[in-house]
């Protein structure tokens, strides 16, 4: 009778262990991921930003190629009438 209770608390401490054991890792892989997903957030709002960016880049540089071509146009017609 004795040994069967001391099997029985022996089952009841391993599973008790292994219970907070496992609660104990699967509330630090739960962190873990959450400060990966954080910096996950953070690489993509970089990358929105960088895409904004090369964006209102390739609009100055039309912006100013139009432009040169306006003064190309200008000075042809200066000299023209010169």
């Amino acid at each position: 009778m004795e040994s069967i209770i001391v099997g029985a608390l022996a089952l009841i401490g391993t599973l008790a262990g292994t219970y907070f054991a496992n609660r104990r890792s699967a509330a630090l892989i739960a962190y873990r991921l959450e400060e990966l997903e954080k910096k996950v957030q953070k690489h993509n709002n970089l990358v929105e930003r960088t895409y904004r960016l090369e964006e209102q880049a390739a609009i100055q540089e039309e912006k100013l190629k139009v432009a040169n071509h306006r003064i190309d146009d200008l000075e042809q017609q200066v000299g023209k009438g010169a």
